[in-house]
């Protein structure tokens, strides 16, 4: 098929594909390199190679990356969700045909960030239909780096903060997830005093000297972050008009014990408010700025398949952040 201009064209429907290629191309992602797709495939090294060869001279694109493990190109992206795409349709086909052994499961791959995860997204799983027998896999990522998974086709759908759909899927409003920043009272005390300018007023007033003696008083102070990707706590500070969190840091990279470390006392954090409330009602943390929260708006993106399986879990999630999250719906 030629262009108007006259050469190959690399812009082929995925439909005219050949399968077996993109199969290939799928399992020597997964794999990681093409001596373990051919074993997965029950072929040689040789035909896995030619197969990939063949696709990418069809696609007038290279689609890998030939390192170790190997990685997809942008080009190889857009392939690599078609496959998952392409096998998710073909499982649903199967399930309604009854051609699927009754013991198979239908497995949902989902990337979701750690504080969903720790609060209201499993409680939102519990109301899936058990009889759609579901096997989830959950990616655990920042709110803010969950698409690039859905982008890649490594996940069929995601918790995410972008309301930018990406490339083949939908999206829908969740709520707004509100964070605080907090510590223990005796972190609290030694750190902060009353630089966090509580009885001062509104936000907009701390904006004068108060607002740059709290920022100062953030910036001292010990802080608690999720991993060497999490800027959360340093976008706070920059509100406050500083220039960001201090260099004395705690690296803890789960939601929990994340939670854990600023109750102990290690230093400061933000925490979210489902999941630190009781703490914070009780004493054991001390907001350190009313009236300062931070506010995370959540997004549901996946794929636009119509996909029962795929159906019922965004359903159930909705439902969920509808219960647990701020403004949703």
């Amino acid at each position: 098929m030629k262009t108007s201009g006259g050469g190959e064209t690399g812009g082929r429907g995925l439909a005219e594909l050949p399968l077996d290629q993109v199969r290939t191309l799928l399992a020597v992602v997964d794999e990681g390199t093409f001596d373990a797709a051919a074993a997965v495939l029950h072929v040689t090294p040789s035909a896995v190679s030619q197969r990939v060869k063949a696709l990418e001279q069809r696609t007038g694109r290279v689609l890998l990356m030939r390192t170790k493990p190997v990685r997809p190109t942008e080009s190889g992206e857009v392939v690599v969700r078609f496959a998952r795409q392409l096998a998710r349709l073909e499982k649903d086909a199967r399930d309604e045909l009854g051609m699927t052994a009754d013991a198979e499961p239908t497995r949902v791959s989902v990337a979701v960030n750690a504080d969903s995860l720790a609060t209201w997204f499993l409680p939102a799983l519990e109301q899936v239909p058990g009889e759609l027998r579901l096997s989830y896999e959950l990616r655990r990522e920042d709110e803010s780096h969950t698409a690039a998974l859905l982008r890649e086709g490594r996940v069929m759908a995601a918790v995410t903060s972008s309301p930018d759909a990406v490339t083949g899927c939908s999206v829908r409003a969740l709520g707004r997830m509100r964070y605080v920043a907090a510590a223990a009272p005796e972190c609290a005390a030694r750190w902060f005093g009353d630089a966090d300018g509580r009885g001062h007023g509104d936000g907009d007033a701390r904006e004068t000297g108060t607002g740059r003696a709290a920022a100062a008083a953030f910036a001292a102070a010990p802080v608690i972050v999720f991993d060497r990707r999490d800027d959360f706590q340093d976008m706070f500070v920059r509100r406050l008009g500083g220039r960001g969190a201090g260099a004395w840091r705690h690296y803890v990279p789960t939601s929990e014990g994340f939670l854990d470390a600023v109750a102990a006392g290690l230093g400061w954090g933000m925490v979210p408010v489902t999941q630190a409330g009781e703490l914070l009602r009780t004493g054991v943390l001390t907001e350190l700025a009313p009236g300062r929260p931070l506010d995370v708006p959540l997004y549901w993106q996946q794929w636009k398949l119509d996909s029962p399986a795929l159906a019922a879990v965004a359903e159930a999630v909705v439902a969920g952040a509808a219960r647990a999250l701020r403004g949703a719906g």
